[in-house]
Formats: structure tokens, sequence, C-alpha cells
């Protein structure tokens, strides 16, 4: 059987039909298309006929999908890689290459602000999440994700010890805590350094102190939600090895930003919260207590429902 007999049985034509003029096609294909279906190469002997034969149902096909689209234009190569592009990235991150995961996205052939949001939320979190303690210290450290970098000092990254069973949030960094780059210094500091002591803890020895913000706010203003997504990753990494027993949170903003909510810290105190399934208790920051000295009790009371929960948790003091 010859090889145009062959080709015409593939296609499922018992009988030869010539077309006393040929149909219009679209511009998209090309005469030499048509000629390869037609005649198919027999340059190369060694091609068996078997695979002659594949090539020319699969031109057919090829051809029919062309017809079917019209004149519509190809897509073009780059964006038809996009796809297994984003799943080598997405491998990459999941065998635990974080660069490699971040180079290939960057490749990615999206539109700018899609890329941009791709590089900054999902691939950022996904490296962040897998820093250990002296990568993720250096990071915060070089960290130029938000506009806070332009005025700061130096980042604050969090003091005390990361093994410890109690961990201590609080909302920013201040003026003394950016010059000395540690958390809860100055008068503040001494506050909360007391009332650590009542309840047998000590800074640095069985408790890890940190913020919410790595960089101090101009003016000690309320930091921007975009500020807050930038550096919550950061926090979420740190909880994550310490993984305390009790997360004890010092202020309005810091519990409003951990606990995802709005209600007011009146509101927030005196419950059991949780976060990632480790308790939260909700207190004032030792600033508003020293400018309101009547909310002291109130704070005696939240630190002694800490402790409780501490208890309960079968942890030791």
């Amino acid at each position: 059987m010859s090889r145009r007999a062959r080709f015409l049985e593939v296609l499922g034509i018992a009988d030869e039909w010539v077309l006393r003029r040929a149909p219009a096609l679209p511009e998209a294909v090309e005469p030499s298309a048509i000629a390869a279906l037609a005649d198919p190469s027999a340059e190369d002997p060694a091609v068996n006929d078997d695979a002659a034969s594949r090539e020319a149902a699969q031109a057919a096909v090829t051809l029919a999908a062309v017809a079917d689209a019209g004149a519509d234009e190809a897509q073009p190569e780059a964006q038809a890689e996009a796809v297994p592009r984003a799943w080598s990235a997405q491998a990459d991150m999941e065998a635990g290459v974080p660069a490699m995961a971040e180079a290939a996205v960057a490749r990615m052939p999206l539109e700018p602000a899609v890329a941009v949001a791709v590089a900054d939320t999902g691939t950022r979190e996904a490296v962040i999440a897998r820093l250990d303690w002296a990568a993720l210290a250096q990071r915060v450290s070089g960290c130029t994700d938000c506009q806070l970098c332009d005025g700061r000092t130096q980042t604050v990254f969090g003091v005390g010890d990361r093994q410890a069973e109690w961990m201590l949030v609080g909302e920013a960094p201040g003026e003394n805590e950016d010059l000395q780059g540690e958390p809860f210094v100055g008068q503040a500091g001494k506050l909360l350094d007391n009332m650590l002591a009542a309840v047998g803890l000590a800074r640095g020895r069985n408790v890890f102190i940190a913020n919410v913000l790595k960089c101090r706010p101009p003016g000690n203003r309320n930091p921007e939600p975009e500020e807050v997504a930038q550096c919550e990753p950061y926090l979420r990494r740190q909880i994550a090895l310490i993984q305390p027993k009790l997360i004890v949170v010092l202020g309005r903003f810091a519990a409003q930003s951990l606990l995802r909510t709005t209600t007011p810290i009146g509101k927030l105190r005196g419950t059991v919260h949780s976060y990632e399934g480790i308790p939260v208790v909700v207190t004032y920051h030792p600033a508003y207590l020293l400018r309101t000295l009547s909310d002291k009790a109130r704070a005696w009371e939240d630190l002694c429902l800490a402790r409780e929960v501490h208890a309960r948790a079968g942890a030791k003091a």
C-alpha cells in the first residue's frame, strides 16, 4: 500500500475526491503545511511506515484545530510556557529550594502587577516560613520591603529564650528601641521586667519578647496595614520556631493585629483566645500603664490568668 493510500486510510477516507477549487484557508495556515499533509516527506528512509501514519494523522488534527480557530492569532510562546514554569516554581519550593522558587516566579511572563503580587505574597511568605533563626534574623536586619526601612536606625528582631514557653508580643519599636535594637526598653521596659518578675519570668531567661513590627513607625504612629502585612510573616516564623505554650499580647494594636479583630482591648482581655492552636491572653501595653496607673490592677489580673492558662497546659512555670 502506498503512503498516500495509508494516509487516506488513517483519516477514514475510503475514496479520494479532488475538488475543482481549493477552499479558502485561514491566514495562519502556511501552504507548506498543506503540502506536508498531501505528500509527506520521504527524505528520511529510516522512518518506518507506522511513524509516518501517526505523523500524518497528528498533522491533520492540528490543521483541523487551526481551521476551527479561524484567523485568531496564536498565543506567544512565552505565555504558553507560563503554567509549566509556575509548576516548576512550586515544585522547587516544596523541595526546599526557596531561592530557585523565587527565580522561577521572576521568570514567569505575567503582567507586572500580577508578578509583583506573586513575588511579594505567596512566594515571599513561603520562603520566610522555611528560614532558621540565623537566616531569619539576617533577613529582618536587611529588610527593605516597606517604607519603614527609610527612617529606622536598626531593626528590632526580638530578645529572649528561643525555647521559651512564654512569648510576649508588643506593637512596634519606639524611639529607644530603635536606638538600642531591643524591644521594651526605657521606663516601659522596666515596668515590663517588674511585671514578668512577679510571675517568675525574666528577660533573656525563660521568655521571648518580640513586636508585630520590626521597624519603628515615624513619630511612633500606628502602623499602616501594608506595613503589618510585610512584617507579619517574620512574627509568624518566630512563633513557629519557638512553639511557645502561651502568648501574652501587650496593647490594643498588637492584640487586634495578631487576632485579626477590631474588638476593643477592654473586651479582649479577661478571655483566653487562640493563635494557631496556642492560647493567647491580652493585656495592656506597659507604656499605657505608665500613663494610666488605675489599670495596673487589671494588668495584674491578666498576668494571673496567663499563669493559670500556662499551668493548665501542663508546662513548668
